[in-house]
């Protein structure tokens, strides 16, 4: 990094109250995480209304798992891209709208499919979150906001089955992924009020745009799906 990024690294403030900004950021992680877990103890109840046997029904949970781990890595390059802001706006709203239409599945074989995108907008969420994280506080905050975002990390697949388990018992396993649509929806318009991308972040632009290690990436990504299927 060079001097004159380093200076306005120092420099830049968010436009914003730090706090209110990790507010709006960890909604959606919350969100994330959650659905990695909320959805096990109602696997039965999927599996009876949509006709399918239990074994058929742990890929509604391992589907989404892989492509979350799959995007995961492919964040940063993706944010380079197209900017951190518009690539954390995009998985939000991959998010938000796969939630619905898991919610709205027909069959187990569509359900699988809406989960595995909703693995992939999920995966660009927690990397983007703690990157916006890093940069809205200052160092001698920056402590006190990352706990807050990991804080959010640890209870939300802890009452992720709880929960799960309840809306299920009280409602249908349908509510469980619809529940995500007014708060990523929150998460949207939120995000693009009060989140902004600071000058000094490294934007890809010329012939070499788009150039990298497809076949490095593509085999990481292959990789990270084999452990996380196993």
């Amino acid at each position: 990094m060079s001097k004159e990024s380093e200076g306005s690294q120092l420099e830049w403030h968010a436009p914003h109250n730090p706090w209110l900004i990790a507010g709006v950021v960890t909604v959606s992680t919350f969100m994330e995480v959650l659905d990695g877990t909320i959805v096990n103890v109602s696997l039965p109840h999927i599996a009876g209304s949509l006709g399918a046997t239990p074994i058929d029904s742990t890929w509604v949970l391992t589907s989404y798992l892989i492509a979350n781990a799959i995007v995961l890595p492919l964040s940063a390059w993706f944010s380079s891209l197209f900017g951190r802001k518009n690539f954390y706006m995009a998985c939000v709203f991959l998010f938000t709208a796969s939630s619905l239409l898991c919610g709205l599945a027909p069959s187990l074989g569509a359900l699988v499919l809406f989960r595995i995108i909703q693995g992939a907008g999920g995966g660009g969420l927690q990397p983007s979150t703690q990157a916006i994280m890093v940069d809205t506080f200052p160092p001698q905050k920056r402590g006190m906001g990352m706990a807050i975002y990991a804080m959010t990390v640890v209870v939300a697949p802890v009452i992720g089955p709880t929960l799960g388990g309840w809306i299920t018992d009280n409602f249908t396993w349908r509510w469980i992924f619809l529940i995500n649509v007014p708060i990523g929806a929150l998460s949207l318009l939120l995000t693009a009020r009060f989140i902004s991308d600071p000058p000094y972040l490294p934007r890809r632009s010329g012939p070499d745009k788009y150039r990298a290690d497809f076949v490095g990436l593509g085999l990481l990504a292959v990789g990270l799906g084999c452990l996380q299927l196993v």
